[in-house]
C-alpha cells in the first residue's frame, strides 16, 4: 500500500452518490485509490469473522458469478467474510471498497492480518475509503459508524452468514433503514452462525441463491448469451448443452434426470461427465452450473 502521503481526503461532491442521500453522511472521507466509474452498482457484503466453508463458497461463488458486469463489492477489510469478499472481487476482475473501522495509514490500519489486502486491492485499482483522520485507531464505536458508510453507499447489502448477536446485522438493519435492498444467503438451520441471517429471512429481506438474482435487483441486465457462449467454448455435446440450458437453478440428480427426458443411465452418465469438464458442481445434495 502507498504511504499516508498519498491518503488524500474528499468532500461530499465526491462521495459516491448513495452515500450523500443518507440522513447522517460524514463531512470529509479519506481515500487511497480511485473509485470505479460513475455507472457502477455499489454490493455491499457481509458476514461472519467466524464464517462455515459453505459462506466460504457461496460467498467466492456469488461474487465469481459478478464478473464481467458493472458491480464493485464494498466490505468492512475485517477477517472472516469480509476479506473473503474483497478476494474474491479481485479474483473476479471486480472493482472493490474497503471500509476499515480505522483511518488509512499503514501503521494503524485496522485488522493488522489485512494491511497486505489493503496493499493488494489499492495495487489492483481499488479503493480504502474511511471518514477518519489518518492516525485514528479503530475502537468499539468506530465499527458501527463505518457500517453506515458501507450500508449508505451500496445499492444492495448481501448477507452471507450471520449469528444472532453481529455487527453484520447492523449494517442489514442500517440498509433497511436507508431503503437498500438487503439480500440474504440461506444459511442452514443447525448453524449457529446462520441464525440471524435466517432471521432476516423472516422479516422479509430477498433470497439469494445465485449471481443472477444479485443482478436483478441491481437492475443489471443479464447476457444469457455470453453465458451460453462460455459454455459452448468448452466442446460439449448436445445431450451436456440440454442439461445445462435446464438447469438454470438447482436440482437434484434426481430432478435433472427426470426433466432431461433421458434414459437415466445415458442421463447419470452425461451429468457425470460434465462434473468432470467442470461444467457442473453439486452442492449441498443439488446440481447446479459451475
Amino acid at each position: 500500500m502507498d504511504t499516508a502521503m498519498d491518503i488524500r481526503s474528499i468532500p461530499q461532491s465526491g462521495f459516491p452518490p448513495l452515500l450523500r442521500e443518507i440522513t447522517d453522511p460524514p463531512k470529509r472521507l479519506f481515500i487511497q485509490g480511485a473509485l470505479p466509474p460513475p455507472e457502477t452498482k455499489y454490493l455491499c457484503v457481509v458476514g461472519s469473522r467466524r464464517y462455515s466453508p459453505y459462506g466460504k463458497n457461496v460467498c467466492e461463488r456469488l461474487i465469481r458469478g459478478l464478473s464481467g458486469y458493472p458491480v464493485a463489492i464494498v466490505s468492512g477489510l475485517a477477517l472472516g467474510i469480509d476479506g473473503i469478499a474483497h478476494e474474491a472481487a479481485i479474483s473476479a476482475g471486480l472493482p472493490t471498497i474497503a471500509v476499515p473501522g480505522s483511518g488509512l495509514s499503514e501503521n494503524i490500519l485496522y485488522p493488522r492480518a489485512h494491511v497486505g489486502l489493503a496493499r493488494r486491492i489499492v495495487r489492483e485499482g481499488g479503493t480504502l475509503l474511511s471518514e477518519y483522520d489518518s492516525e485514528q485507531k479503530a475502537g468499539v464505536w468506530s465499527f458501527p459508524e463505518r457500517n453506515r458508510l458501507m450500508a449508505g453507499m451500496s445499492h444492495a447489502i448481501l448477507i452471507i452468514e450471520a449469528s444472532e448477536k453481529s455487527g453484520t446485522l447492523i449494517t442489514a438493519r442500517l440498509g433497511m433503514e436507508y431503503n437498500r435492498d438487503v439480500l440474504v444467503v440461506p444459511g442452514s438451520v443447525l448453524s449457529d452462525s446462520a441464525n440471524g441471517s435466517n432471521a432476516l429471512l423472516r422479516e422479509g429481506a430477498q433470497a439469494v441463491c445465485e449471481s443472477k438474482h444479485i443482478l436483478e435487483v441491481l437492475k443489471i441486465k443479464i447476457d444469457e448469451q455470453e453465458t451460453m457462449n462460455d459454455v459452448q467454448r468448452k466442446d460439449i455435446t448436445d445431450e451436456e448443452q440440454k442439461i445445462f440450458k435446464l438447469l438454470t437453478e438447482p436440482m437434484t440428480r434426481d430432478e435433472v434426470v427426470r426433466v432431461s427426458g433421458m434414459p437415466l443411465s445415458q442421463a447419470q452418465i452425461v451429468i457425470s461427465t460434465m462434473e468432470i469438464k467442470g461444467i457442473l458442481t453439486e452442492r449441498l445434495g443439488k446440481m447446479e452450473r459451475a
